[in-house]
């Protein structure tokens, strides 16, 4: 089962995701809050495995909110997903800077969001091909600090590099599995491989190592 934390600051938002979050039989809300602050606390009261987090609320926003969290070690497990009726790239790149392993609009189809949930549930970056590669280009381009390696880049192996790479290119495991013609659990493994040995959160952290340490264009 997976567990949510709606994050928002409109009574019927809230009350419409947990209508439809509920209504699914592998999916289960945990809780609500209506600001940055509450949301912290909630996470840390219920660890949910994924957090729906709002970004324009009032006092703690929810970049800050995402950034809290990611940076507490007791909810290294907890996956953030950005919700937000701007599509305007200081939001993305602010939430990709404080570790959001996703980032969606709130007009995104039922179905869309459900799917959405549960592929950051599972460790999977929530951005299309197109979208990570101009969105961490800049973001890595933005950043006040100079591009360079992975200080544990080095352990990976050659297999595990092409990996990060084509994870980079924004591919699923089926995708890098066709790729590399072996299988998708294979595929699977080798991710998960460099996950751990880079230390990243999830796929999309994943990406951004892969800019900021120059194996992706």
């Amino acid at each position: 089962m997976t567990t949510v934390l709606i994050v928002d600051d409109q009574d019927l938002v809230r009350i419409g995701l947990r209508t439809l979050i509920d209504s699914e039989d592998d999916l289960t809300c945990v809780g609500e809050a209506a600001d940055g602050l509450d949301a912290v606390a909630a996470a840390r009261r219920h660890h949910p495995d994924v957090i729906l987090m709002d970004v324009r609320m009032s006092g703690v926003d929810g970049l800050e909110a995402t950034r809290r969290i990611t940076a507490d070690p007791q909810l290294a497990t907890s996956k953030v997903l950005v919700l937000t009726t701007f599509e305007i790239d200081e939001y993305v790149f602010g939430a990709l800077r404080a570790g959001a392993s996703g980032f969606l609009l709130k007009d995104t189809s039922p179905a869309e969001l459900l799917r959405a949930i549960r592929l950051v549930a599972e460790g999977e970056a929530l951005l299309a091909p197109s979208a990570t590669r101009r969105l961490v280009r800049e973001f890595v381009s933005m950043s006040p600090r100079t591009r360079q390696p992975h200080p544990q880049l080095d352990t990976l192996t050659e297999r595990e590099r092409e990996v990060l790479c084509l994870v980079a290119e924004g591919l699923n495991n089926e995708e890098i599995a066709e790729r590399l013609v072996v299988s998708p659990a294979t595929a699977r493994t080798h991710v998960s491989r460099a996950m751990v040995k880079l230390g990243a959160r999830d796929r999309a952290q994943l990406v951004v190592f892969a800019y900021q340490s120059g194996l992706a264009d």
